[in-house]
C-alpha cells in the first residue's frame, strides 16, 4: 500500500539521515520487529534497553512509510473523549488510557535526551477548542471529566482565547501536557543510536511469510532469506489490518499542509498545539525551524490516486478553515501532502498478542495520536517478553 504523498514535508527536510542494507544471508535473534517507522524504533529502543538480542527490518527505507507523513503532535488525548471513553469502556480503563497517554509524553522526552537524539522535541499546551457554538456545552462536559480526574486543564472563554492567540472560537479546553517532535529525525535517531548497541537493521526487506516450527519462528523474506527468532513484534500500521480477516481499523486520507519558515512566528502559536471539535477536526503546530503546519480534512481511504488528487482542492479547504479560526495569521503555504492513517472503534490502538498468530506480538497505535500509543505499546510489549502483564492490555486487546 502506498501510505503518504510523494513529498512529505519532514522527507523533504531531512533527508537520508542513515543509511542501512537489505538482508543477504539468514539470521537469528530473540526478537524480530518488523517496520522501521517511529513504532518500531521505539520498539527497539525498549527491547535493546532491556537487553534483548534484536533484528528490525522494513521493505522500504526506514521512516520512509506513515512517519515521513505524520505532524507528531504528541498530546494525550484520544479521539474519543474521556467522558465518552468512559461510557465506552468503564471508568477505570478510560481513565488509566488517558494517563497512560498523557505519561508517555513525559516517558518520550526521557527517552529523547537518554539516547542523545536530536529530534526538535518541545514541550507545548494544547487547545482544544469549540469549532462552533453548538459545540461548547459537549466540550465544558469533557473539561469537568479532565478536572474531575487530575489533569491539568483550565477553561478559556471567547474572550480569553482571542486575547491570547487570536483565535476565533467560543470555548476551548487549555492543556497543559502536550509535546511536538521530528518523528522521521527521531526514527534515525534511535535506531541509529542502538545500532552502536547491538541492534541490527535491514532496510529493502520485506517479510513474506512466518511458520512456527520447533517453538521458534521462522520468518521468510521475500529474497528467500530467513530470520529464525524467539519472537516476532509487528509496527507495520495501517498496512496490517491485511493481517486479519476482522476489521479492526478504518482507514482515512488526511491532508498537511506546511508555511514558509518565519523568524517572527508568535511565541504564543510556537508554544501551543491548537485542534478542535470538528468532525473531521482542524489542527495546527508550529515545527521547531520557525514554520506552522496545519492539517485535517479527512477523507475514507479510497486507493493512494484518489487520495492524492484531492491535494490541491484540500489546501484550499485548509486555507480557508486556517482563515475563519485564526483570521490574523499570515500563512505563506510551503509544502502539502496527503498520507493515511486509521480510526478504531474506541479511539483505542491494539497491543499484545493475537490468538492467530503464536509467538508474535501486534503494537498498533492507530488514531490520531498514534505516537503516544507507539510509545505505551512498545513498553508494553517489552514489558510482556518478560512475562510482565499489565492492565492496560486488556483494554488494548483484539476482539474486545
Amino acid at each position: 500500500m502506498n501510505i503518504r504523498s510523494n513529498e512529505p514535508f519532514w522527507l523533504v527536510k531531512n533527508g537520508i539521515l542513515h543509511s542501512y542494507p537489505s538482508l543477504r544471508d539468514n539470521r537469528s535473534c530473540e526478537v524480530l520487529i518488523v517496520g522501521g517507522g517511529i513504532t518500531g524504533a521505539l520498539m527497539a529502543h525498549f527491547c535493546v534497553e532491556a537487553g534483548m538480542e534484536v533484528i528490525l527490518i522494513d521493505k522500504r527505507e526506514v521512516a520512509n512509510g506513515s512517519t515521513s507523513a505524520t505532524t507528531s503532535m504528541l498530546q494525550y488525548e484520544i479521539d474519543v473523549p474521556l467522558n465518552q471513553l468512559i461510557n465506552l469502556i468503564g471508568e477505570e480503563g478510560a481513565v488509566d488510557a488517558y494517563r497512560a497517554c498523557r505519561d508517555s509524553i513525559t516517558l518520550l522526552h526521557e527517552l529523547v535526551k537518554d539516547s542523545d537524539t536530536e529530534a526538535g522535541f518541545e514541550t507545548k499546551e494544547s487547545i482544544y477548542f469549540a469549532a462552533h457554538k453548538k459545540d461548547v456545552k459537549q466540550l465544558q462536559k469533557e473539561f469537568e471529566a479532565r478536572k474531575k480526574y487530575g489533569f491539568d486543564v483550565r477553561w478559556l472563554n471567547e474572550a480569553a482565547l482571542f486575547d491570547r492567540y487570536h483565535l476565533k472560537s467560543e470555548g476551548a479546553i487549555l492543556s497543559a501536557d502536550g509535546a511536538s517532535v521530528d518523528a522521521f529525525k527521531l526514527t534515525h535517531g534511535l535506531l541509529h543510536f542502538h545500532s552502536k548497541k547491538g541492534l541490527r537493521v535491514y532496510d529493502k526487506t520485506e517479510l513474506q511469510e512466518t511458520y512456527l516450527k520447533d517453538n521458534k519462528i521462522f520468518a521468510k523474506m521475500q529474497t528467500g532469506m530467513e530470520i529464525t527468532a524467539d519472537s516476532v513484534i509487528y509496527c507495520t500500521g495501517y498496512e496490517t489490518q491485511s493481517f486479519f480477516p476482522d476489521k479492526i481499523v478504518r482507514l482515512k486520507s488526511t491532508y498537511a499542509m506546511v508555511s514558509e519558515a518565519a523568524a517572527d512566528i508568535d511565541h504564543r502559536l510556537a508554544k501551543t498545539l491548537f485542534w478542535n471539535t470538528d468532525a473531521p477536526y482542524l489542527y495546527l503546530r508550529s515545527t521547531d525551524d520557525g514554520r506552522v503546519l496545519v492539517g485535517g480534512g479527512d477523507e475514507n481511504f479510497k486507493n493512494a490516486l484518489r487520495r492524492d488528487a484531492l491535494l490541491d482542492k484540500k489546501r484550499q479547504q485548509l486555507l480557508k478553515h486556517l482563515q475563519t479560526f485564526f483570521p490574523d495569521l499570515i500563512f505563506l503555504d510551503d509544502f502539502c501532502w496527503s498520507g493515511t492513517f486509521g480510526e478504531t472503534k474506541d479511539g483505542l490502538p491494539y497491543i499484545g498478542a493475537h490468538p492467530n498468530f503464536p509467538k508474535q506480538y501486534f503494537c498498533l497505535g492507530f488514531g490520531g495520536n498514534g505516537i503516544t500509543f507507539s510509545v505505551i505499546g512498545a513498553k508494553l510489549i517489552s514489558e510482556l517478553l518478560r512475562g510482565i502483564q499489565n492492565p492496560l492490555l486488556h483494554h488494548f486487546r483484539f476482539k474486545r
